[in-house]
């Protein structure tokens, strides 16, 4: 772990990986948009609005990860002080941000013609938004230093205080009595998605971390060289001092 500490390193295994993920995730958007629009069958419930789910699902999913990915980011930097992690975190935020924001939007969208409302403070739906507001605030608390680092360190506090709300994100249709359906593919036993739906749901999903990734890397590349003129500006000012 030690070894991609070094920035150069990073910057270098990186850049040999982003193209492989881009590359995956663009394959995967057409053959799972093909199979999520044209091939998978409508739902005999909910008709047409079902194919909402292939964006929903891999939406949440990865919104939860990225903030996962996250925490496992902060105590890294935390316990090790990896000169990368504070870095790769801060550089997650946007994109887990989005991924949550997708969630919440098309939520709404496929909530609408199913409740027969936009918006309800659901357990599920509550805990998600709160997951949003958790990104946003990370984004800000960053910012918020004169000192980049401590505004990195205090970032990860949260992060990590944060953390408990994915699994009551997870739990939250078991734990209470909710609107949202209960995990139908993530089940212990066999998913309760037949498999025409299935398919294209798990192509998606994969389009979705692979452009997670692509994002994830690329960001946290431009956060390094953004760190390197920082500290090649601040020692220039002190020198001209």
């Amino acid at each position: 772990m030690h070894a991609y500490a070094n920035p150069t390193r990073f910057v270098r295994l990186s850049g040999a990986v982003t193209p492989w993920a881009a590359g995956v995730a663009v394959v995967a958007f057409i053959v799972g948009l093909y199979l999520a629009l044209i091939a998978s069958p409508a739902d005999y419930q909910q008709g047409e609005t079902v194919r909402i789910m292939y964006v929903h699902v891999p939406a949440a999913w990865m919104g939860m990860a990225m903030y996962a990915s996250m925490a496992v980011a902060s105590a890294v930097g935390f316990i090790w002080r990896h000169a990368v992690a504070d870095l790769a975190c801060k550089a997650m935020a946007p994109v887990g941000a989005a991924f949550t924001l997708i969630c919440l939007v098309t939520g709404a969208l496929w909530g609408q013609p199913m409740w027969g409302t936009w918006w309800v403070w659901d357990a599920r739906l509550t805990s998600v938004l709160i997951l949003f507001f958790m990104y946003l605030g990370y984004m800000v608390l960053v910012e918020a230093f004169d000192d980049p680092q401590r505004g990195l360190k205090s970032g990860a506090i949260l992060v990590l205080v944060g953390v408990i709300n994915l699994p009551i994100i997870k739990f939250s249709v078991d734990w209470w009595n909710t609107l949202h359906q209960p995990a139908s593919v993530t089940r212990l036993d066999a998913p309760a998605v037949h498999i025409s739906m299935l398919v294209p749901l798990l192509v998606m999903t994969v389009a979705f971390a692979a452009l997670g990734l692509a994002l994830a890397l690329i960001r946290t590349r431009a956060e390094i060289v953004r760190r390197r003129v920082q500290t090649l500006q601040m020692a220039r000012a002190a020198a001209a001092d």
